[in-house]
């Protein structure tokens, strides 16, 4: 009887629990290095197909010294990031709340923390939905002490995606965006009303500029067609840059000195200059995800130590850009426009800077700006990077299905296409 009495006081708490948070947000200052990702990929969206056996392994670290008790649940979410109408028992099968019981105390690294990881999902909590989720991870089982929030995707694969990357025709916009053109078929559904369906569009896994108000053009059969000229339209940018952290005893070629009389050591990445006039190079990147991986140890996950990395951005004659401000976008910042990745101006130097505390790892960058008086604009890399349509990106397409006495927006497909390589 008691552990019945515990098992449902904890339930309840969980309903009581589910307010909309944010998603891809760190409420703690301790904890860094926030990964989740398919198995093995750490290149990738976390997404899995519902009722599959598909795992994300999550990985954190909590800057102290001794472990703490961590635990999790999930947010069912609609295509916005709302919360969607159900109750916790009717998309988790299983118990709502669960301990993450996998840690490991750092060893060789000067700044101590402890490493906790977890293979999600586990059999005695699985979503039992398609969606949007929010995984909120939370502190010594109170489930309003929210340390962090990561956004992860369940896919009911009922649509077929056709997508590739296209030049626009557009002779504006011709030379600096790029076109998704996009196919939707769906073989096993009637589709009486298009506006139970959204489409949206990703490039390079950000969510701050998606491209979600999309209207077919065409609908025959069983496909919704999106080509109209205006629509599905990315600016390019450039291939993000990169600094290579793998080890903090051997300077990489975009290390510029490294101090080692404080801990954690301080490394300076050499100056970033405005790329906007430069003629359009290839080279393989990441596309803005990290790598944590380690040149030296055996184990990165808790293995390797941390350092004050700081980055800077030199404007055309050390001047600030005028009614715009700069942000570092990547997944060291977040992948949003925010404080987490503002850069300041520094009039001594005549650069932007933002200094971060980073493990060792690969990681790769971009800066774009966006207006000071108008918080809603979209980002652009116009004046940091300039743009060209040759660039590799990488796209993520999400359809999502809401029927008539639905309460969610349900994801029935999923499907990424890289501007070199095509679908996958």
């Amino acid at each position: 009887m008691k552990a019945f009495l515990i098992l449902l006081i904890s339930c309840f708490a969980s309903i009581a629990s589910t307010a909309q948070l944010e998603p891809d947000k760190v409420y703690s200052s301790t904890i860094k290095t926030i990964k989740l990702f398919p198995q093995n990929n750490q290149l990738a969206i976390p997404v899995i197909s519902l009722n599959s056996a598909d795992q994300l392994e999550l990985h954190f670290d909590d800057l102290v010294n001794s472990p703490r008790n961590y635990f999790y649940t999930y947010q069912l979410c609609n295509a916005d990031w709302t919360e969607a109408q159900w109750s916790p028992f009717d998309y988790i099968k299983g118990f709502q709340n669960n301990r993450i019981g996998q840690y490991r105390v750092s060893a060789i690294s000067q700044i101590p923390y402890v490493h906790y990881q977890a293979m999600l999902p586990e059999f005695n909590a699985v979503p039992s939905r398609s969606g949007n989720y929010i995984l909120k991870v939370y502190a010594d089982g109170d489930v309003s002490n929210v340390v962090f929030t990561k956004r992860f995707y369940v896919v009911d694969r009922q649509a077929n995606i056709g997508a590739k990357v296209t030049q626009p025709y557009d002779f504006e916009v011709g030379r600096t965006h790029q076109k998704i053109d996009l196919v939707v078929n769906l073989p096993q559904m009637n589709m009486i009303n298009p506006q139970q369906f959204k489409t949206i569009i990703l490039q390079n896994g950000r969510w701050d500029d998606a491209i979600d108000q999309l209207q077919p053009t065409m609908i025959r059969g069983g496909n919704m067609e999106f080509n109209a000229e205006q629509d599905c339209l990315f600016p390019a940018g450039k291939e993000y840059r990169w600094a290579d952290l793998q080890s903090f005893r051997f300077q990489s070629d975009r290390v510029e000195r490294v101090e080692r009389t404080q801990i954690p050591i301080q490394i300076f990445i050499k100056p970033d200059r405005v790329r906007a006039g430069l003629q359009y190079l290839y080279y393989k990147d990441a596309n803005g995800f990290d790598q944590i991986m380690s040149s030296e140890g055996v184990n990165p996950w808790w293995q390797t130590d941390y350092a004050e990395v700081q980055f800077s951005f030199v404007p055309d004659k050390g001047l600030p850009l005028m009614g715009k401000n700069v942000y570092m976008v990547g997944e060291l910042t977040g992948n949003q426009i925010g404080d987490t990745s503002l850069m300041k101006f520094d009039v001594t130097t005549g650069k932007y800077t933002k200094t971060l505390l980073l493990k060792q790892g690969y990681y790769s960058y971009a800066y774009v700006t966006r207006d000071t008086k108008n918080k809603f604009a979209k980002s652009s890399p116009s004046f940091t990077e300039g743009n060209h349509w040759e660039t590799d990106n990488e796209y993520n397409i999400f359809v999502y299905y809401r029927s008539y006495a639905g309460r969610h927006d349900e994801l029935i497909g999923l499907s990424t296409v890289n501007a070199y390589f095509g679908t996958r």
